[in-house]
């Protein structure tokens, strides 16, 4: 844990708290995201940090789990305020991190500008010139990646079942992560969300605007999306407010439910953050027809929600799972690094698709090993733990 401090465009002082937690290398370098959020805290970052090591695991590459971050806010700063932030943060972080011991990525709030920023400071204190990955080689994949998400499509097939989602299936989604809208492109879109700023109401449960569409999501819409999050930084009201097919909901933060998850559905891809899905949303989205729930985030669905959409028995895709393939994205830049040799887009999605049908046999096979068919929850837990256990016990008392 750390102090950061730094100055606004008007000269003021700021001082924010730095954190980085490096939970367990066993079977590699601690990797695992940065996270930018009013809500951080060390509490958060331990159970993400705990969370992205039975992740890394299932990916089959050798990637230990971390996690970090601060509770600085970047929503409504300027370009300048969040480079001084980011520099700020790495002058403290550089002397912990590198390439063979701990390699941080983004998470919540830290996109392609705030990676940006750190790497440079990075490169400028550790006076290691590093090939970056991040606008070559498999970033092209994560950045490009055809929009059939294989992080949740192959996390969800099962032999013979014919419940797989249809092209015009009605998707619930939450946040504005690359993920959701990729999702966007090629699938009918019922509601959608994104987080607001500011800390978080309660530990568990970050506010969200909804927006709801009658019509098929068209490309100009998308689009119009994909650049009010990714070049202006605005918020999904400015998309409600352009395309009036849409109404905006601001949520009530005292609620017990979150709307965004009580419209008529077939797919829900819970993709901003922890505990975002309780036991009411849960029942709320069983009770409007869906029936696949891929999760797009470290443990969006509290234990309750789980419970229920595992008694219902549809297509549940755990978030260390279905929502592995980001990291694994990242693991594999961390080859090309390793090699000073980038692989073109295609290259990177056949290994993705590879990573992503080996994390799924992976799950299916534990699940059946040890009595729970068909439960890839227990198949998830059970196979990452696996193999970060037997790698400890291997290395014995370190």
């Amino acid at each position: 844990m750390f102090r950061v401090p730094w100055q606004d465009d008007h000269g003021g002082v700021h001082i924010n708290r730095g954190f980085r937690i490096e939970m367990n290398s066993a079977i590699g370098p601690y990797k695992g995201g940065l996270r930018l959020h009013p809500s951080v805290n060390l509490g958060i970052l331990k159970f993400l940090a705990f969370e992205q090591v039975f992740k890394n695991s299932l990916t089959t590459l050798p990637m230990g789990g971390g996690k970090g971050g601060s509770d600085f806010d970047p929503k409504g700063k300027s370009d300048n305020e969040v480079m001084r932030f980011c520099q700020s943060f790495m002058s403290e972080l550089f002397r912990h991190i590198g390439p063979n011991t701990d390699v941080p990525a983004g998470d919540i709030g830290v996109g392609g500008r705030e990676i940006g920023f750190l790497f440079g400071q990075y490169k400028r204190l550790a006076q290691r010139v590093h090939r970056r990955a991040h606008r070559q080689g498999a970033q092209l994949g994560r950045l490009a990646h055809p929009p059939r998400s294989h992080r949740l499509r192959l996390c969800l097939l099962r032999p013979g079942d014919d419940r797989h989602p249809r092209p015009d299936a009605r998707m619930a989604k939450s946040a504005s992560s690359r993920l959701r809208q990729r999702l966007s492109l090629h699938r009918r879109e019922a509601t959608s969300s994104s987080s607001t700023s500011g800390p978080s109401p309660s530990p568990c449960r970050t506010p969200t605007a909804t927006s709801t569409t009658s019509t098929a999501s068209t490309r100009s819409a998308c689009s119009s999306s994909w650049s009010s999050k990714n070049v202006r930084r605005g918020r999904i009201k400015d998309y409600a407010d352009k395309f009036k097919t849409a109404t905006y909901t601001p949520i009530d933060p005292k609620g017990v439910h979150n709307p965004l998850w009580d419209h008529k559905a077939d797919c829900a891809f819970p993709s901003a953050t922890q505990n975002e899905i309780n036991g009411k949303d849960a029942a709320n989205l069983l009770r409007n027809g869906v029936y696949v729930v891929g999760e797009g985030a470290n443990m969006p669905t509290t234990i309750d929600g789980v419970n229920q959409f595992l008694d219902a028995k549809i297509l549940y895709g755990p978030g260390k799972a279905a929502n592995a393939g980001g990291v694994a994205t990242s693991g594999l830049e961390m080859a090309q690094n390793s090699m000073r040799y980038g692989w073109s887009r295609e290259e990177v999605d056949d290994k993705l698709h590879r990573i992503m049908k080996d994390i799924h046999k992976a799950c299916v096979q534990t699940a059946e090993r040890f009595g729970t068919p068909g439960n890839y929850v227990n198949g998830a837990n059970i196979a990452g733990f696996l193999k970060v256990a037997d790698a400890m016990m291997d290395q014995g008392l370190v």
